[in-house]
């Protein structure tokens, strides 16, 4: 997914900065996938909705390993990082349900839809109460980055094939191994 050299610039970044990127890639391929849905494409859908369950399933368990153990220890409020797991365990079940389920079942788009609104109201909460709380902390947010990416990325590995592409039976079982995981 991401060469030598654009993991070398993202270990650079802030944990702040990498999530942030996270949620506007997700943001724009939910748009996407709404797009290809809108014309019943059901491989360009199924593609971008693998896409999409990937990117988020790599993205929650790293940012809870890294980003979250350390946030736990650093700020102050339990409740919203409490509140944060909760919602990644609930994203996460979404995930595996659609992952198991035909593209073409009805339910299909609908759970991908609610995905896309769950994770909409979860980003809105994390930038703009956990970020602010983070910044504020003593946290060493370029370290966090650099941990997060290299998380994120042994992930997105277990869900590829030999030329990098996401393989929908990996996913699958990658999904439901992370559903598996409740806090």
């Amino acid at each position: 997914m991401n060469t030598p050299q654009t993991l070398s610039k993202q270990r650079q970044k802030s944990a702040l900065t990498l999530l942030k990127a996270d949620h506007d890639k997700v943001k724009q391929l939910f748009k996407l996938y709404e797009k290809l849905a809108e014309k019943e494409d059901v491989a360009g859908k199924t593609a971008i909705a693998n896409e999409i369950c990937a990117e988020l399933t790599a993205h929650a368990a790293a940012e809870e390993e890294v980003f979250y153990s350390a946030a736990k220890e650093k700020i102050d409020d339990d409740d919203l990082i409490n509140e944060a797991d909760v919602e990644h365990d609930t994203a996460k079940d979404l995930i595996a349900q659609i992952q198991i389920m035909s593209p073409t079942n009805p339910m299909y788009d609908a759970k991908m839809k609610v995905l896309d609104e769950y994770i909409t109201h979860h980003v809105e909460e994390e930038e703009s109460e956990m970020f602010p709380k983070a910044r504020e902390a003593d946290l060493d947010l370029k370290a966090l980055g650099a941990e997060f990416t290299e998380r994120k990325e042994e992930l997105l590995e277990k869900v590829q094939d030999a030329q990098g592409n996401i393989d929908p039976a990996k996913l699958k079982i990658l999904a439901v191994e992370e559903a598996s995981h409740k806090h």
